[in-house]
């Protein structure tokens, strides 16, 4: 097992009914900006609950936040901060909305252009304005962790930044906020939580038991619930299961101590911003090419993912290697996330834009081993054709 340092300081809230807890987590004298997605947080009634348990609190609202959260939306969440001097955030919605919650946290305190802090990765950051989520879609984990992804559209480009500051204070994560996802965004939600786990996971060994244990019950967990998340949209049990294993996912403990892959994000990164797929659609499409590209490096960890996940005990280290790419295939397929480019409409001509957009953000050494070039990540793009 490698050295490392774990620090996670996010209090979880978890269960029904929670949100009236933020009369008791947020301070009483606060100026609060709460930054919401779509209106399903207003038509459902989330933002109801969240101003009631906030009671005589300044309260103001900044909705709008994509799916993929715009540098240039928010710009104007910040000027909002300024305007009404806002001293507490609270991120209403998934990971996409937590993002943007935390590039204004620290935008907001940040000394130069907010632009500069992205090209530094957060690096430089000293504070950011405290703030705390209610997570109404399970997938990115980023309601329990100091990671931030946002889009720079005028560059097409996503930009991710670290920092201790940009820990939520708190999380209230109630699994019934998830009763009304439509079935694309709960599918897309078991594809990247099961990710987050095998970019940390599917590397290689090195004896670090706990933390493969750990990575894989999540794995099992997905593989078990995944299916039930779509199929049974009120089932409170599933649906919990599912959101404490995204929160598990990234939250930083599984992956202390060992290797770490994350070229599926870094190419899929560049799918979004080039044309427009969900995140988790492009994982979906990448990993599988990807396990197949590094199959021979990566065999060791690949069969013991076939035996301890997927219950694969016949054949030897490269055939349950192969049978465990075969079967998490599958799996994406059976919540709903194609694995293919030509199921979202593209074909080798969109692969050139890729390798120029990975060459022009600097991601020419990918995967654990810095291995996976320009000339291996056109390949893989070609096997995902």
């Amino acid at each position: 097992m490698n050295n490392f340092e774990f620090f996670n300081p996010t209090r979880i809230v978890f269960g029904e009914g929670e949100i009236s807890r933020l009369s008791s987590l947020v301070p009483e004298k606060a100026r609060v900006l709460v930054l919401f997605g779509g209106e399903s947080a207003r038509k459902f009634g989330t933002l109801d609950e969240v101003k009631a348990a906030l009671g005589d609190r300044h309260v103001s609202f900044f909705g709008g936040v994509e799916a993929n959260p715009k540098y240039e939306t928010l710009l104007n969440a910040i000027a909002q901060v300024k305007d009404e001097n806002i001293d507490f955030l609270i991120a209403v919605g998934g990971g996409s909305v937590i993002d943007g919650t935390k590039f204004v946290a620290a935008a907001s305190r940040y000394p130069s252009e907010p632009m500069q802090m992205l090209k530094k990765a957060g690096s430089d950051l000293k504070e950011a304005i405290p703030f705390g989520a209610v997570l109404t879609l399970s997938a990115t984990g980023s309601e329990m962790n100091k990671i931030s992804v946002i889009t720079y559209a005028a560059a097409k480009a996503k930009m991710a930044f670290f920092s201790e500051t940009v820990f939520p204070q708190f999380s209230i994560l109630d699994p019934v906020k998830t009763f009304t996802l439509p079935p694309r965004q709960i599918g897309n939600g078991i594809v990247d939580a099961f990710i987050h786990v095998t970019e940390q996971y599917l590397t290689y060994p090195v004896n670090a038991k706990i933390q493969d244990r750990f990575a894989e019950g999540i794995l099992q967990t997905l593989v078990e619930e995944g299916p039930k998340t779509v199929e049974q949209p009120d089932n409170y049990e599933v649906r919990s299961n599912l959101m404490w294993a995204a929160s598990q996912a990234l939250n930083g403990l599984i992956g202390v101590g060992v290797p770490h892959d994350w070229a599926t994000h870094m190419i899929g990164h560049e799918l979004t911003a080039l044309y427009g797929l969900d995140h988790a659609q492009t994982l979906a499409v990448v990993l599988p090419s990807l396990l197949e590209e590094k199959q021979q490096q990566k065999q060791s960890k690949l069969a013991q993912f076939a035996e301890r996940v997927w219950g694969v005990q016949q054949g030897s280290e490269a055939e349950k290697a192969a049978q465990a790419i075969s079967l998490t295939r599958e799996f994406f397929e059976s919540v709903g996330v194609k694995t293919r480019l030509s199921d979202y409409q593209l074909d080798e001509t969109c692969i050139d834009p890729l390798i120029k957009h990975l060459s022009d953000h600097g991601m020419t050494r990918l995967g654990e081993h810095r291995d996976i070039d320009l000339d291996a990540c056109r390949r893989i793009l070609q096997r995902s054709l």
